[in-house]
């Protein structure tokens, strides 16, 4: 091989090279430019996963998806809204968590959480789902879950959900 085929190929492997770095890199711009397009309006409920915002959505946003109700065994009253996993199936992507994997919301201005696991959710049977309550604000309810079945448990005023993966 003379010297002339040997530079030819040396510029060959560092063009091949270079190719792939930008498209490695410009596949992480894409990647990461998905994440930051998730924007918070007043009155949305941010969704985080490791300390990042992966979406939001408030009651408006859920018009579309079906509603449910159950009876509330304290008071007898209809409990209405949509189920949590309806909405994380809309929004998220659900696919590799698997059932420990913990969700918690929480209201700041009530200074109140509850931790539920993604099998919880995902078993519709615990209806697990959001409602208005009076101030047209997002309420976490439960009609069978132990952390959620009593009305003092519930998350009112929600504004903060996190996704923790094992």
């Amino acid at each position: 091989m003379n010297q002339t085929k040997r530079i030819l190929l040396a510029l060959l492997i560092l063009v091949v090279l270079a190719g792939g770095l930008l498209a490695v890199e410009a596949w992480r711009g894409k990647a990461l430019t998905k994440s930051l397009d998730v924007s918070l309006e007043p009155g949305d409920v941010p969704v985080y996963q490791e300390e990042a915002l992966i979406a939001a959505f408030n009651a408006e946003d859920l018009s579309d998806l079906q509603q449910v109700s159950f009876v509330d065994a304290e008071e007898g009253k209809t409990q209405e809204g949509w189920l949590l996993y309806d909405i994380f199936e809309k929004y998220l992507n659900t696919r590799s968590w698997d059932d420990s994997t913990q969700i918690v919301v929480s209201s700041s201005s009530r200074e109140k959480s509850v931790t539920v696991t993604w099998g919880e959710v995902k078993d519709t049977n615990n209806m697990v789902m959001f409602d208005l309550s009076g101030r047209g604000t997002l309420k976490l309810v439960s009609s069978l879950l132990e952390q959620l079945d009593v009305r003092d448990e519930w998350v009112q005023d929600v504004d903060k959900i996190e996704v923790i993966a094992p």
